[in-house]
């Protein structure tokens, strides 16, 4: 199950409410001295809301591995530092599904769609007022990043909040609040919908 939406808009609370295993798509940013990373338009600042700060191959290659062995080791990511600081196990046991959560989940439906690991595809949508005061709230609390790189970004992601949803959606991903996600995540945990044993 991929679980996706704008950044603040409670992937990882609806996740963590599921009660299902979760594999933190975070965990593939790039690292902070990848020349690779993109930048914000006219400015210095990296874009961390660019596909292209993320490593999707990685991402799609321990799906895979969680629906076909049940286990696969992923790196642990540190915001804060924008570097990646271990590994860690992740195991699903026999749980009939589990929760891939994270901004860029759309950008791997069709991926998993091919490979047959997909049960559905959701997107958090929570209006951007809402979304930024959460995102907002939530980064600072981490100390993610530098307040006004937070601020620059909050009011950029704000703007732009339609235009994410609206690609996530064309990748794929059903827009949805918070109870139509979790009817369908329970609807899909209970193989009320197409889906394969242990799908992302």
């Amino acid at each position: 199950m991929l679980l996706c939406g704008p950044s603040g808009s409670g992937k990882s609370l609806l996740a963590a409410r599921a009660g299902l295993p979760v594999l933190r798509l975070d965990d593939f940013y790039k690292e902070g001295t990848d020349p690779t990373l993109p930048l914000v338009p006219q400015s210095s600042d990296i874009d961390w809301d660019h596909p292209g700060s993320w490593d999707a191959d990685a991402a799609v290659a321990a799906i895979t591995e969680l629906c076909r062995a049940g286990r696969t080791h992923v790196p642990v990511y540190d915001l804060s530092l924008s570097a990646r600081t271990g590994e860690s196990a992740i195991d699903i046991g026999r749980a009939p599904l589990f929760l891939a959560e994270g901004i860029f989940a759309a950008e791997l439906v069709s991926r998993c769609r091919e490979l047959g690991v997909l049960a559905d595809a959701l997107c958090l949508s929570r209006g951007p007022l809402t979304t930024f005061r959460r995102r907002f709230l939530r980064d600072l609390r981490e100390s993610r990043k530098s307040v006004p790189f937070l601020l620059r970004r909050g009011w950029r992601l704000m703007r732009q909040e339609r235009s994410v949803i609206a690609r996530q959606t064309a990748l794929g991903a059903h827009a949805c609040d918070r109870d139509e996600a979790m009817g369908r995540l329970t609807a899909a945990a209970a193989g009320r919908c197409p889906t394969v044993r242990t799908a992302a």
